[in-house]
């Protein structure tokens, strides 16, 4: 535990600094005062809200026994097994097979599965899955997760705005420089992902879902199936806000270039391998 709230305070106070730099090639000085406040604002409002952004991004609706009986039933079920509170339950209506957990701890937990992940696993392999994120859940690494996203999406932002718009230093002239910062803003943003959002992370997920639902072959099973389906049935959120995708319990981007640089997640291969040397 103590080890994530570290990565989230140095992934926050890297991204500050990075806001710092932006400000000051598009600003100068005062427009590195800005952007230091914007970015400490920031902060403290993706530390609250962080989740209910990222959920609406993906057009996620709340659901309830009543209204996805199968899906509930399986968190309700595997949240007492694994001796936590119950999280919120959120079905988002894409095809592609994926979900993923988000919020600040397990208290305020919520987890998400699209209606393609319903349609395409056996109920068995369903379990899988879900005790997977919750394992994010209570590893609590699923804050850290949800702020890197978000933060990341805000510096791209800033990016893109001082390539269109240019910068200024503290005269009136554009600085030159704004260019060559816009270059490397988006590679950075990527690594301090790769660096909050490890690969290891993703094993530990793994390694502790198939623990919680008794099965290692139930998720090697379900993570196989969605490895073949993901490419082909690519989810218009992600593509549009790549910095989401390492949220996700198998990587839903479907093109590579500059989206790789968030490539987060292992290998599936890997992945499975490890799964079936449990069982």
């Amino acid at each position: 535990m103590f080890g994530n709230w570290l990565k989230t305070t140095i992934l926050m106070a890297g991204i500050v600094a990075l806001f710092g730099v932006v400000g000051a090639a598009l600003g100068g000085a005062n427009g590195m005062l800005l952007a230091l406040v914007l970015g400490g604002a920031m902060n403290i409002f993706a530390y609250w809200f962080s989740d209910k952004i990222v959920l609406r991004m993906y057009k996620a609706q709340e659901v309830d026994a009543a209204s996805a009986p199968q899906l509930y039933k399986v968190v309700r079920e595997l949240a007492e097994r694994a001796g936590l509170p119950m999280p919120r339950v959120y079905l988002i209506d894409e095809a592609q097979p994926n979900a993923f957990a988000t919020g600040r701890n397990p208290e305020h937990a919520a987890v998400a599965a699209t209606t393609g992940i319903l349609q395409l696993l056996t109920a068995r392999e369903l379990r899988g899955v879900m005790a997977h994120e919750l394992t994010h859940v209570k590893h609590r690494d699923i804050l850290i997760s949800t702020i890197a996203a978000i933060m990341a999406g805000a510096i791209s932002a800033i990016a893109q705005f001082g390539f269109l718009f240019g910068g200024r230093g503290d005269g009136e002239r554009a600085n030159p420089v704004v260019g060559l910062i816009v270059m490397i803003l988006a590679p950075i943003a990527a690594m301090l992902i790769q660096m909050a959002i490890s690969r290891a992370r993703e094993f530990e997920a793994d390694r502790g879902g198939a623990e919680i639902c008794g099965d290692p072959n139930a998720l090697a099973d379900a993570l196989a199936k969605m490895e073949r389906y993901t490419k082909g049935l690519p989810i218009a959120a992600a593509e549009a806000h790549p910095a989401t995708a390492q949220m996700m319990i198998v990587n839903p981007l479907s093109g590579g270039g500059i989206q790789g640089l968030f490539g987060t997640h292992p290998a599936t291969a890997q992945r499975i391998a490890r799964l079936r040397a449990m069982a």
